[in-house]
């Protein structure tokens, strides 16, 4: 891919656009002019036949030629449809990407909804999933393998080793639009039909035993049992041979029925999930790697040192072979070879030697899929860095940080560092003027660049951190809470991770807002002194300027900042700037005003 291409994702975009629109349309002429041979070549057969039957004028045979004709077209037909409804995906594929740059993705794609959890306080706060969330904006998942991946890494912080091994790996990814693409072709159909906790617990389930001498046995009766049949009908023998072989194949088949049954048990479904999973597998295993997390990877994909996609192939042939004895005219031939019961034994082999590679291939994939996703941000934003990771921590200092989800013409970018022995940054300033966008832009980040992707910043160094927040808080009439408390418990909650394995980053809006001001002042001080004790940063938010003054008695461990707004022509404005020092003057009562009430 050209420089040009990597610094105007845009233009890229819709020159591939435009070439897979003429396909479809070089596809839709193909289409019609088939449709149209088709037709010709059914009718002019009907027309031979005519001739040939109602009036001799030639032979039959002339029939075969239209027909043969007419067949031809059928198979090229479907190939050319095939080919037509790829470009269309191909189409809504870079559609897509087009959306996403002209801030127009919101509601399309993944939402993943299903991964906010009761009582998951980060995701609602920074808005992680759901509609609009920053995984709408990430996942071109294809599965929900990808999908569920991407969320973890939202959620939870990886070692700085790894994450810097998903910026390398999403680096050698992000110019591979044509990986993408490939993935995007297999169709809405892959996305939703694997369910990969099905798939590994049928695969690692505690294989089916058979006594030793079971397959040799199985063979023996078999071929008893033909031979007696083809003595009897072929040379006139004696059917009794014949009689006593089946009987005695009878007898050992339904001894072996029980674990037949187990062993087949679920594998229609496993065999169709497998199935869908070889579609993507196929496709990544002929893209080359070089990033040493990609490459680990793909060589953890393999089983006794074949792909997965052949070992998957040798179950679906199993499964083939399997189904063959449903046709009316094998089934006898099928039950004169114990087809059943050998082909058990044969996917209980195929489980024991290959089961356990199969939770590898769903983590593989998934971890794939989701590095696929970053490396699609990283391509369609590419002036934004990645962040510095640090051993050591708590650190977090960045420069030009801007809110992910907002465009660019919206987004203002601010500084937040936490230097030296700074703690606690205090953001005091009026309502609407950017105070809980601010937080939000700092988690949002952390996420961002705790997974392993860009960040919105010109500069972010930062060291694995747990987040915790106390953003939308809301009350509870089924659970009889108020929001006062569901604040407090929000708040112990915060605290309890304080006290875990890696230093936290807390980010606190309106903290204790259901509360008087001199409650209010204990109360938050208590808390932020414990918070600052326990080694914990962040940012809080107020309204409320007599909670500023924590700031001077925590000393050098904490400061404060602000913002402001103007009143110009009747209307407030405001230019979300970041301003050190606590907010001076207050804009609600110049909003009250300005809707019409008297004060």
């Amino acid at each position: 891919m050209s420089e040009e291409a990597r610094a105007d994702p845009a233009a890229e975009y819709r020159l591939r656009l435009a070439l897979r629109r003429q396909r479809v349309e070089h596809g839709q002429t193909i289409d019609r002019r088939i449709s149209a041979a088709r037709g010709a070549a059914f009718f002019g057969g009907l027309v031979l036949l005519w001739l040939a039957l109602a009036h001799a004028a030639l032979a039959v045979e002339w029939v075969l030629v239209p027909t043969a004709a007419f067949l031809a077209l059928v198979m090229i037909h479907e190939r050319v449809i095939r080919a037509e409804k790829a470009a269309e995906r191909s189409v809504a594929h870079y559609e897509r990407g087009l959306a996403r740059l002209d801030e127009r993705w919101s509601g399309k794609g993944t939402a993943g909804a299903r991964f906010v959890a009761e009582g998951d306080d980060l995701a609602e706060d920074l808005d992680l999933f759901g509609e609009g969330s920053l995984l709408q904006r990430l996942s071109t998942a294809r599965t929900g393998l990808g999908e569920s991946t991407l969320a973890g890494w939202l959620l939870r912080s990886a070692e700085p080793t790894d994450i810097r091994a998903r910026q390398h790996a999403v680096t050698e990814l992000r110019p591979r639009l044509d990986l993408r693409e490939d993935l995007a072709l297999l169709g809405d159909a892959v996305t939703d039909r694997i369910d990969p906790a099905f798939l590994v617990e049928w695969a690692e389930a505690t294989p089916v035993t058979f006594p030793r001498g079971t397959i040799v046995a199985g063979a023996v009766l078999s071929a008893l049992t033909t031979l007696a049949l083809v003595h009897w009908q072929g040379f006139a023998g004696a059917p009794e041979p014949f009689l006593l072989a089946a009987g005695a194949q009878s007898l050992f088949a339904a001894g072996m029925r029980r674990r037949v049954e187990e062993v087949l048990r679920g594998f229609d479904h496993a065999t169709a999930n497998l199935g869908l999973l070889t579609e993507i597998l196929i496709r990544l295993e002929r893209e080359p790697f070089s990033a040493e997390r990609l490459v680990n990877l793909r060589r953890g994909l393999d089983s006794e040192g074949r792909p997965p996609s052949r070992r998957i192939a040798e179950l679906a042939l199993r499964g083939d072979l399997l189904d063959s004895r449903k046709n009316h005219f094998f089934a006898p031939f099928a039950a004169l070879l114990l087809w059943k019961t050998q082909l058990a034994i044969s996917i209980t082999g195929w489980r024991s030697r290959h089961g356990e590679a199969v939770r590898r291939w769903v983590t593989t994939v998934g971890e794939l899929e989701a590095l696929l996703s970053l490396a699609g941000y990283a391509f369609e934003r590419p002036t934004d860095p990645y962040a510095e990771i640090v051993e050591q921590g708590p650190v977090f200092d960045g420069a030009g940080l801007a809110h992910p989800l907002l465009p660019d013409t919206r987004a203002v970018r601010n500084d937040v560092r936490f230097a030296g022995e700074l703690r606690l940054v205090l953001v005091s300033g009026s309502n609407m003027s950017g105070k809980s966008t601010l937080l939000r832009t700092v988690g949002t980040n952390v996420a961002l660049a705790l997974a392993g992707a860009p960040v919105r910043a010109t500069y972010l160094r930062l060291s694995p951190l747990t987040l915790g927040t106390s953003i939308r808080v809301r009350d509870s009439l089924r659970d009889g809470r108020s929001r006062f408390y569901a604040e407090i418990t929000r708040l112990r909650t915060i605290l309890d991770l304080a006290r875990g394995p890696r230093p936290l980053l807390f980010l606190l809006d309106e903290v204790l807002h259901g509360t008087n001001s001199h409650d209010r002042k204990i109360g938050s001080e208590a808390v932020l002194r414990e918070l600052v004790a326990r080694g914990a940063i962040g940012l809080v938010t107020t309204h409320d300027l007599a909670l500023t003054a924590i700031a001077e008695e925590l000393g050098p461990r904490a400061t404060n900042v602000h913002f402001e707004d103007h009143l110009e022509d009747g209307k407030m404005t405001f230019d979300y700037r970041v301003r050190p020092g606590v907010v001076r003057k207050s804009n609600a009562l110049e909003l009250m005003r300005a809707v019409g009430i008297e004060v």
